[in-house]
């Protein structure tokens, strides 16, 4: 029985990895060559059925997801998008939901931005039909911006400079309770430095201990690393243009702890953003300039599962492809995202204004 076990294990490993081959390939053809076969690969609107911005996302599989975003407002499908149920907390309309991390289809935790009170984390265990509140920021000078979590247990919210260090909020139960962590670890912030709330993906985490936090706002664009889940952190800059409110790194996507892209740019529609991308290849000791960046500003990005080359990087501009593990992007659409996530099974979902929930399709 066990090697029959392995067998079916490695069967479907095999399987996942062919069909991950056959996507990437898709995704890489040329338009003509790809669409005379039927095989391009393209962003497949899904209706919301609402008009709201959702700049948070967790896809679980290619039929599970869920968005978060503006009034307060969180749904989930189970059918791939065919469908989606309004799980919304209860008194929530007031709120702006900016990251959410699901676990699976019953299991969640969102978190809402803002100054003082406004900053708060909710947490579901079926599937959105209750919720519990298990944090609310009572700091005036704090404003939460992102989550993660290494594992279905520990996980860490980031909050913007207070008293001149970003704070770090930590769950060893899976978001049911939080803690403060002392700041002794923490870089001294530069004046101005903050993190974007753009996509949920200014704080993320790859493997049970390393974390990487996305700044902008100030004279350098950084990225700070810690691999003890947020106890003590190195910063580092990155080449993506900051020097002012409006520019620099808006996310971050590793593949594992070494491998890692960064996207952002200047925000402001009327601004270009030139270098809006760069990687690591040493755990975010160093990074470089893509030698061929996304056109515009982008505020989303996402390893394509089971690649070690290929990832996506999406704005509200458009939607571009890396297949040289972010050096040169191409773009690919010219729809409007803020937030992409993919999951092992090939599901490509990405999110972002008026209500705009796509699924990566071919």
């Amino acid at each position: 029985m066990r090697g029959l076990g392995k067998s079916r294990r490695t069967s479907r490993v095999v399987t996942v990895g062919l069909c991950a081959a056959a996507f990437a390939a898709a995704l890489m053809a040329p338009p003509a060559q790809a669409h005379e076969a039927g095989k391009a690969a393209h962003w497949k609107l899904k209706d919301s059925g609402t008009d709201v911005r959702f700049r948070g996302l967790s896809a679980v599989t290619r039929d599970t997801a869920w968005v978060a975003g503006s009034k307060g407002t969180v749904l989930r499908t189970t059918d791939g998008g065919a469908s989606w149920r309004n799980v919304s907390p209860p008194g929530a309309a007031e709120l702006e939901f900016r990251d959410i991390e699901a676990f699976d289809a019953r299991r969640a935790v969102v978190l809402a931005i803002g100054e003082g009170e406004a900053s708060r984390v909710f947490r579901t265990d079926d599937g959105g039909a209750t919720w519990t509140e298990s944090f609310r920021n009572t700091d005036a000078k704090a404003f939460y911006d992102c989550l993660t979590f290494f594992d279905r247990r520990h996980g860490l919210a980031m909050s913007d400079p207070v008293d001149g260090k970003f704070r770090i909020l930590s769950t060893s139960d899976g978001g049911r309770s939080w803690k403060v962590l002392p700041n002794d670890g923490m870089p001294a912030a530069q004046d101005g430095e903050a993190g974007f709330a753009a996509s949920g993906q200014c704080l993320v985490s790859a493997g049970p201990r390393d974390v990487w936090l996305a700044t902008g706002g100030a004279a350098r664009a950084r990225v700070l690393h810690s691999s003890d889940r947020g106890l003590t952190w190195k910063a580092t800059d990155t080449p993506i243009p900051a020097g002012d409110p409006a520019r620099g790194v808006f996310a971050l996507a590793f593949r594992d702890r070494v491998h890692g892209l960064a996207v952002g740019g200047d925000y402001r529609a009327d601004q270009a953003s030139p270098q809006a991308a760069a990687l690591t290849s040493d755990v975010g000791r160093t990074w470089a300039f893509a030698a061929q960046p996304p056109p515009a500003y982008r505020s989303g990005v996402s390893w394509l599962p089971h690649s070690r080359t290929v990832a996506l990087a999406v704005g509200p501009t458009g939607t571009d492809l890396t297949t040289d593990a972010g050096r040169t992007w191409h773009t690919l659409d010219s729809g409007s995202y803020d937030t992409v996530d993919c999951t092992s099974d090939l599901g490509c979902w990405a999110s972002g204004e008026k209500g705009r929930v796509a699924r990566l399709e071919r």
